[in-house]
């Protein structure tokens, strides 16, 4: 059962990994990215490293993405307020 279990997780992986390579809006990278911290996750608790599985979850699936958006997010802000000034000009 844990064997099967690790080839779709290995394969969930590599489907992921693609997905993140191929989505190009960096908001949905983000969740994509997100998205493969949780199956790499899941990996490490399968083959019993459960340490490592919560420092992946937290830094591959939260703080991450998180750190992401929120540069993202300024990015965004900043060339809206770029548009803005040379509009006014």
């Amino acid at each position: 059962m844990t064997d099967a279990l690790l080839i779709v997780l290995l394969t969930g992986l590599g489907i992921g990994g693609w997905l993140v390579v191929v989505t190009r809006e960096p908001v949905r990278q983000t969740l994509v990215v997100s998205i493969y911290g949780l199956v790499l996750s899941l990996t490490f608790f399968v083959v019993q490293a459960p340490d490592v599985a919560l420092s992946e979850l937290v830094v591959g699936s939260v703080a991450l993405p998180v750190m992401l958006l929120l540069a993202i997010a300024k990015i965004r802000e900043q060339a809206a307020a770029f548009d803005e000034e040379e509009r006014d000009e």
